[in-house]
């Protein structure tokens, strides 16, 4: 397999980031909202300190993929045979991706900057961890999670439906082997 895509198939690179991406994106959202119902600030603590890390990650992976796309590949055309409102939802679907992942990391990195949060969880700090729903960016990053939780569930549902019901090459062309 290739490092780039070609007109049928993704490239490693950009498979290597959407799978390294999809896995993150689960594990930030179970530790983002399990966070936020546990009451007992230590186990909150660690959660976090896992969570933020982990942002921070996916942040990096997604600004990487836009520059890969937008600089050093083109991808794959549409393999055909779905109607044009599909191809549009599609686009729109990935295209909030980047829009909520990135208001997601900006969001989560004000929080952590207004309230102090950084120095309690990394920085040796004995004080208590702040109560994030103080602090405003803790509304748009509460309302990403919801949203991407609603994308990811839509993504994961088209790419299913093409790989079971359409029985097209759609999910096999976002994997490390050429589909056959």
């Amino acid at each position: 397999m290739n490092r780039k895509s070609d007109n049928t198939n993704y490239g490693t690179v950009a498979v290597t980031i959407h799978w390294v991406s999809a896995i993150a994106i689960v594990g930030l959202l179970i530790s983002g909202f399990s966070a936020g119902q546990v009451p007992d600030p230590q186990t909150k603590a660690a959660i976090l300190r896992l969570h933020a890390p982990l942002g921070i990650v996916i942040a990096i992976l997604t600004l990487a993929r836009i520059v890969w796309w937008w600089r050093y590949d083109t991808r794959p055309a549409p393999t055909g045979g779905s109607p044009a409102w599909q191809e549009r939802a599609a686009r729109a679907v990935h295209l909030l991706f980047y829009v909520v992942i990135l208001g997601m990391a900006a969001s989560g990195i004000g929080m952590f900057i207004l309230s102090g949060a950084g120095l309690v969880l990394f920085g040796g700090s004995q004080s208590a961890l702040p109560d994030f729903h103080d602090y405003l960016p803790r509304i748009p990053h509460g309302i990403g999670a919801r949203a991407m939780t609603a994308l990811f569930v839509i993504h994961a549902g088209a790419a299913l439906y093409h790989h079971f019901v359409k029985r097209d090459a759609t999910l096999k062309r976002m994997w490390f082997a050429k589909p056959g």
